[in-house]
């Protein structure tokens, strides 16, 4: 899979790339219409018509293999792995080695990459790590073999899966000392349902685009961690992946995973403002009445060059779009005595014409507070939950394996035990946590819902299942810091616009006590304040 800012990779709702997917299947017709009029009998009449549609169908095939990966739909990822899996049962690369010929090599190299993608994707691990042992020999022997340039390429590779594999910051083991792989996507009663009374808005999320451009961040394949824990957060557990047989690299025919709803999802890993602004539209454009957009940007901060007596909506910087210009220690470098803006700067202003439909926005970034100084100027719902901008000293290190913030509202049980310095539990402790958790985001729920202060956005997002989560998530995130005795400054804590009531929700006395009723049960209520919160 290739990333937008690859510049043999051309995005999808570009002119272009519908100018060759519609060419391809114009061609195919033709081809096929062609054969259709060949004589029965003979071969040399159509050996060259069925290679040429072949090639195009082959192509297609491609094309919507391509689309699947970059937007994650997970029946064409099932798809997609029942046909890689049936070419390493049958071993179709077998012979591929004993040929000199390294550019069928190559071809059997990018078939393990594209496999390791759609297996992560998958949440399929245990097969992650038997193909990333597979390809390793692969890459040794083949480096062996041939004098190749790309060696160093395919090193790096190797290197980049192994590192996102190994970027888990948890490990829940059973009784064996096994690891035991979890599934972070939405499960069946895996949110407090509605209840009763509960007067919330009808929207749905429908379009999802997850942005990363964050300097040195684990990443494969155009896939930076931030954005694998993000897009698994925003899809349903299919109804039989547990039923599926556990024998590594096989699919049952009869396994098809049902096809459930997700909301459509871009992954754009280093977009160009452009490129960035292409899609933006294109969602925009195509939103369903009563549904919402969610933009997602994990990305270095750039920050404004001076003050400026009139301070408006491209003042106070924002995240940064792919450009060529040096990064120095992950943030932009500033001209001195810059009179303009930053031109690759995805400014709060920026995003204006697009809460003229619902817009649910989530910035984690050390200049996410930027975007607190939104106006809502068309009365559409809107929502922006913002990551902390600084994190404690004991803690920065580990943000090449991914962002805190993400963490939380990815698994809030796995960010709650990252600041506490846990890296390892048993399954059973595991379990009885996510209980106290599902009590815990109940009663946030019911916070949210019977607070007669709380900006009404918050409520017209409520009846979606993957934004109700999102939200109280954040909920929790934002007391665990507050609780933590390492998380002392002001800029170590989430904020939102519309601000959520202080008093009802992060501080309010009933989730504080949960929060250290959770701590004490994973015996590091000694890392949490016990008194109460100060305003901030």
């Amino acid at each position: 899979m290739t990333g937008v800012g690859a510049e043999d990779d051309i995005p999808l709702c570009e002119r272009k790339t519908v100018t060759d997917f519609c060419y391809l299947l114009d061609k195919s017709k033709q081809l096929f219409n062609g054969l259709r009029d060949l004589p029965q009998y003979g071969h040399k009449q159509w050996q060259s018509y069925f290679g040429r549609t072949f090639d195009v169908y082959t192509k297609l095939w491609k094309f919507q293999q391509q689309h699947s990966l970059r937007t994650s739909e997970t029946s064409y990822l099932n798809e997609a792995f029942s046909f890689y899996s049936a070419i390493r049962q049958r071993s179709y690369y077998h012979q591929v080695n004993k040929e000199d010929r390294p550019e069928l090599v190559v071809k059997k190299l990018r078939y393990y990459a594209r496999f390791i993608v759609v297996c992560l994707l998958l949440n399929k691990m245990d097969l992650v790590k038997a193909l990333v042992k597979e390809l390793s020999d692969e890459i040794e022997d083949y480096t062996q073999r041939f004098n190749t340039e790309d060696q160093l390429e395919w090193n790096l590779v190797l290197q980049e899966v192994a590192a996102f594999v190994e970027a888990d910051p948890l490990m829940i083991l059973n009784e064996e000392n096994g690891v035991v792989v979890i599934s972070n996507r939405l499960q069946e009663g895996g949110v407090p349902p509605l209840e009763q009374g509960m007067v919330v808005g009808q929207l749905s999320l429908a379009d999802v685009l997850i942005i990363g451009n964050c300097n040195n961040q684990v990443k494969f394949s155009e896939l930076t961690i931030d954005m694998f824990r993000m897009l698994q957060a925003l899809e349903r557990e299919p109804v039989n992946l547990a039923t599926q047989s556990s024998k590594p690299g096989t699919l049952e025919p009869n396994e098809k995973p049902a096809k459930r709803e997700n909301p459509h999802k871009y992954l754009l890993y280093k977009p160009t403002f452009s490129q960035l602004y292409t899609f933006l539209s294109a969602s925009f454009k195509e939103l369903p009445a009563n549904s919402v957009l969610l933009v997602y940007l994990s990305a270095t901060g750039v920050f404004p060059a001076g003050r400026s007596d009139c301070e408006g909506p491209y003042d106070f910087g924002g995240v940064l779009t792919n450009t060529n210009r040096d990064v120095v220690n992950g943030e932009m470098v500033q001209k001195r005595n810059q009179a303009q803006k930053e031109m690759h700067c995805l400014h709060p202003g920026d995003l204006y014409p697009f809460t003229r439909k619902p817009l649910f926005v989530i910035v984690d970034s050390s200049n996410s507070t930027a975007y607190k100084n939104f106006s809502n100027l068309f009365g559409q719902p809107l929502v922006c939950l913002l990551s902390p901008t600084v994190y404690p000293k004991s803690m920065q290190d580990q943000t090449q394996r991914g962002s805190l913030f993400t963490l939380f509202l990815y698994n809030p049980l796995m960010g709650f035990l990252s600041v506490c310095g846990l890296t390892s539990m048993r399954n059973g402790l595991w379990e009885k946590a996510q209980e106290l958790l599902r009590k815990v985001f109940h009663d946030i729920g019911q916070m949210i819902t019977s607070s007669r202060v709380i900006d009404q956005a918050f409520l017209q997002f409520y009846g979606d299942e993957f934004l109700r989560l999102l939200m109280i998530r954040f909920v929790f995130c934002c007391t665990t810091l507050k609780l933590h005795k390492l998380f002392r400054e002001a800029r170590s804590f989430p904020e939102s616009y519309p601000s959520l009531p202080k008093q009802e929700m992060v501080e309010s006395s009933l989730l504080q006590k949960h929060v250290l009723d959770l701590a004490a049960m994973l015996d590091v209520q000694n890392l949490f304040s016990d008194g109460m919160l100060d305003n901030y």
